[in-house]
């Protein structure tokens, strides 16, 4: 379908910010094609923290309208896709006698003021939208007891806390939010492809007209031809280009921010359901959150000058985040105790400004070529929708056609109703919970595969609620093409249960069951266990190993 029809965009990147054009413009009416070198989310969308969130941190540099922007953002995305994205207590605590801090308190003021729909009005709006049940609009942060602030984060309980600040921002699985993007933007008309690289951007007298992609699987050239190409590679957007430039200023130079977390068993710290932030030294602080039924520590802020293909955690960096905790939590964890680690890289634009790269905005920017192509890069995950929109407004101002941005009022799936998780299906601890967290109302596809064959109702990992039926879903509902695709990306068990893959057992069914999907043979399926093994190492998500 891709090479043989014309397309009204030509969107390269299936990240969040590419999701979020296909279906942006689809749903305007235009005819969309996305291609992906890679799997979908495997860049910086996998390697998030997690959060939609409004970056308290930027109230530091008095980064007010992009603070504002994210909140008002965070509020859209609880109603839109209430089963992905939901409310977290965050608490500052203030451990024994020391006193809270009034720097934080007057931050969390600005921060509660600015969540608000329009500056003053968010009590009163609070009161008339209460009885909506899928409404959710944060409470004003407030000071708790001690006591109070152990219930939410038991392991807060040795360390006497005196009290704590108490507010609240979202959490959200980042690949599932964008999966479940790209399968409503499908619902419009959207075409999507993974792994198709770019290798050319056509030319049509001058103007960008389409891209050239290889087939990864067989390597065969194919072209899409498209009205209007957009670049929503992230932190590779200033390697895709056209051949001729009029200056370099029409594409962006990225500076890559690497950012590093890691995992650890609550059974080593007991984060309950709260989230803490927690001092770091040299005046910087990092959270630690739950998370899939782990705490997830992080993050750094470096800049980065390796392989932004392949992007491990940074030893200094993982060493960093166990020493804060440690310190904190009177703890004495090391990389032996981790579940996992992860990193990604932000796609900062440099402006050539030698300040560090933690003081520099990651306000979206949109570019636009002489030959007529579109880049959009910066920004974060919790705006991607109003990334989408400003590219596709630009295009449509060039095309001179009145059409306003509809992704406001488009639900991204549908929650789970009680029926959907109906089964007789014998399942693991928590595995009902977690599909309807994952899937929302398509878990009902997984459980009916569950029903049909028993084996399929079994665990990945013993101990964990990751299907097996997960990974024919993967197979033949979402392009998953690699063991990699289902441990890191559609389950997230490579980042949560890193040291249960070692278990070549576990793997190897994982490949098996996806092979049977996909027609491999046993030489490829046996290819494919060894290269999860490699993929684990090139990316670090095993730190243990290294000792």
């Amino acid at each position: 379908a891709l090479a043989e029809e014309r397309f009204d965009l030509a969107v390269v990147g299936g990240g969040i910010t590419g999701a979020g054009v296909a279906l942006d413009a689809a749903s305007r009416g235009y005819s969309v094609a996305l291609v992906e070198r890679d799997d979908f989310a495997q860049g910086t969308s996998s390697r998030s923290s997690k959060m939609i969130h409004g970056g308290l941190r930027y109230l530091q540099s008095f980064d007010l309208g992009l603070v504002r922007e994210a909140l008002l953002e965070r509020q859209l995305l609880v109603q839109l896709a209430p089963h992905l994205v939901y409310p977290t207590p965050f608490l500052v605590p203030a451990l024994g006698d020391d006193r809270r801090d009034l720097r934080i308190g007057i931050g969390l003021n600005m921060y509660d003021v600015m969540a608000t729909s329009r500056i003053g009005r968010g009590r009163s709006q609070r009161s008339e939208r209460s009885e909506e049940a899928d409404y959710w609009a944060p409470d004003r942060h407030r000071t708790i007891s001690g006591e109070e602030a152990t219930e939410l984060i038991p392991a807060l309980g040795p360390l006497d806390p005196g009290s704590a600040y108490l507010f609240y921002d979202c959490q959200t699985d980042d690949v599932r939010l964008v999966l479940t993007i790209l399968g409503e933007a499908e619902r419009f008309g959207a075409v999507l492809a993974n792994r198709a690289e770019v290798v050319e951007i056509l030319d049509d007298s001058g103007r960008a007209a389409g891209v050239a992609c290889a087939d990864a699987g067989t390597g065969e050239r194919f072209e899409v031809r498209a009205a209007v190409v957009v670049n929503a590679t992230g932190v590779w957007a200033d390697r895709i280009r056209p051949e001729e430039l009029l200056s370099e200023e029409e594409i962006p130079r990225i500076r890559p921010s690497r950012g590093t977390h890691v995992t650890v068993s609550t059974d080593d710290l007991d984060i309950g359901t709260g989230a803490c932030i927690i001092p770091a030294g040299g005046g910087r602080t990092i959270f630690v959150l739950p998370w899939y039924g782990r705490a997830l520590i992080g993050t750094t802020d470096n800049d980065y000058e390796g392989d932004i293909d392949h992007v491990p955690p940074g030893t200094d960096d993982v060493e960093y985040l166990l020493d804060a905790l440690n310190s904190y939590f009177e703890l004495n964890l090391g990389p032996g105790d981790l579940t996992g680690a992860y990193a990604g890289v932000r796609p900062l634009i440099s402006s050539g400004d030698p300040k560090r790269s933690v003081d520099i905005s990651r306000k979206a920017e949109l570019y636009e070529t002489s030959s007529g192509m579109l880049t959009i890069t910066g920004g974060k995950l919790t705006t991607f929708r109003r990334m989408a929109a400003q590219v596709v407004d630009r295009i449509t101002e060039r095309d001179g056609r009145e059409s306003e941005c509809r992704t406001d009022d488009i639900p991204l799936g549908m929650a789970a109703r009680k029926g959907d998780l109906e089964t007789e299906a014998s399942l693991p601890d928590g595995a009902t919970d977690q599909l309807a967290f994952r899937y929302g109302h398509a878990a009902r596809a997984v459980l009916d595969l569950c029903e049909q064959d028993p084996e399929l109702a079994g665990p990945i990992v013993p101990g964990r609620p990751d299907l097996m039926a997960e990974v024919v879903i993967a197979a033949r509902r979402e392009q998953a093409r690699s063991v990699a695709d289902v441990l890191l990306r559609r389950t997230r068990l490579g980042l949560v249960a890193a040291p249960e893959l070692r278990d070549g057992e576990r793997v190897g069914a994982v490949a098996r069951t996806l092979g049977g999907e996909l027609g491999w043979s046993e030489k490829r399926i046996e290819a494919e266990i060894d290269a999860w093994a490699d993929f684990a190492d090139a990316e670090g998500l095993d730190p243990a190993l290294a000792l």
